[in-house]
Protein backbone atom coordinates (compact mmCIF):
# COMPACT_ATOMS: atom_id res chain seq x y z
CA UNK A 1 0.00 0.00 0.00
CA UNK A 2 1.27 3.46 -0.86
CA UNK A 3 1.32 5.97 2.00
CA UNK A 4 -0.38 9.33 1.64
CA UNK A 5 1.28 12.43 3.00
CA UNK A 6 -1.10 14.94 4.56
CA UNK A 7 -0.07 18.59 4.56
CA UNK A 8 0.21 20.07 8.07
CA UNK A 9 -1.70 23.18 6.97
CA UNK A 10 -5.36 23.48 5.98
CA UNK A 11 -6.33 23.35 2.32
CA UNK A 12 -7.18 26.78 0.93
CA UNK A 13 -9.67 27.24 -1.88
CA UNK A 14 -9.36 30.65 -3.51
CA UNK A 15 -11.59 29.80 -6.47
CA UNK A 16 -14.56 31.78 -5.15
CA UNK A 17 -15.19 35.48 -4.62
CA UNK A 18 -14.87 36.42 -0.96
CA UNK A 19 -17.83 38.82 -1.34
CA UNK A 20 -20.46 36.72 -3.12
CA UNK A 21 -19.03 33.17 -3.35
CA UNK A 22 -19.25 33.17 -7.17
CA UNK A 23 -16.64 31.13 -9.02
CA UNK A 24 -13.59 33.21 -9.98
CA UNK A 25 -11.12 32.08 -12.65
CA UNK A 26 -7.47 31.63 -11.72
CA UNK A 27 -6.39 34.27 -14.22
CA UNK A 28 -8.85 36.84 -12.81
CA UNK A 29 -7.51 36.22 -9.30
CA UNK A 30 -3.88 36.51 -10.44
CA UNK A 31 -4.52 39.76 -12.35
CA UNK A 32 -7.08 41.53 -10.15
CA UNK A 33 -6.89 39.75 -6.78
CA UNK A 34 -4.78 40.54 -3.72
CA UNK A 35 -1.19 39.42 -3.10
CA UNK A 36 -2.45 35.95 -2.16
CA UNK A 37 -4.51 35.63 -5.40
CA UNK A 38 -7.82 36.03 -3.56
CA UNK A 39 -10.68 37.94 -5.19
CA UNK A 40 -12.55 40.15 -2.74
CA UNK A 41 -15.02 41.28 -5.44
CA UNK A 42 -15.81 39.94 -8.93
CA UNK A 43 -17.68 40.85 -12.10
CA UNK A 44 -20.88 39.23 -10.83
CA UNK A 45 -21.49 42.07 -8.38
CA UNK A 46 -19.05 44.82 -9.20
CA UNK A 47 -18.23 47.01 -12.19
CA UNK A 48 -15.18 46.97 -14.44
CA UNK A 49 -14.40 50.53 -13.33
CA UNK A 50 -14.16 49.45 -9.69
CA UNK A 51 -12.41 46.14 -10.38
CA UNK A 52 -9.72 47.84 -12.48
CA UNK A 53 -9.07 50.28 -9.62
CA UNK A 54 -8.53 47.54 -7.04
CA UNK A 55 -11.85 46.45 -5.53
CA UNK A 56 -11.08 42.81 -6.42
CA UNK A 57 -7.89 43.11 -4.35
CA UNK A 58 -9.83 44.42 -1.36
CA UNK A 59 -8.91 48.08 -1.93
CA UNK A 60 -11.49 50.77 -1.12
CA UNK A 61 -12.04 52.68 -4.37
CA UNK A 62 -13.68 56.05 -4.99
CA UNK A 63 -16.08 54.76 -7.68
CA UNK A 64 -19.56 54.16 -6.15
CA UNK A 65 -20.40 50.55 -5.34
CA UNK A 66 -23.35 49.31 -7.46
CA UNK A 67 -24.71 47.43 -4.43
CA UNK A 68 -25.00 50.56 -2.30
CA UNK A 69 -25.57 53.14 -5.06
CA UNK A 70 -28.30 51.71 -7.33
CA UNK A 71 -28.42 53.23 -10.80
CA UNK A 72 -24.71 54.04 -10.73
CA UNK A 73 -22.30 52.41 -13.19
CA UNK A 74 -24.61 49.63 -14.30
CA UNK A 75 -25.98 48.87 -10.86
CA UNK A 76 -29.62 49.38 -11.80
CA UNK A 77 -32.16 51.68 -13.34
CA UNK A 78 -31.75 55.45 -12.94
CA UNK A 79 -35.52 56.01 -13.10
Amino acid sequence: MVGVTVAPWPSVDNSTCRHCDAHVADRFRRVFGDDDDRAHRCGDGDTDARLSRGSAAGVDVSVPDPETSPGRHGGGNDA
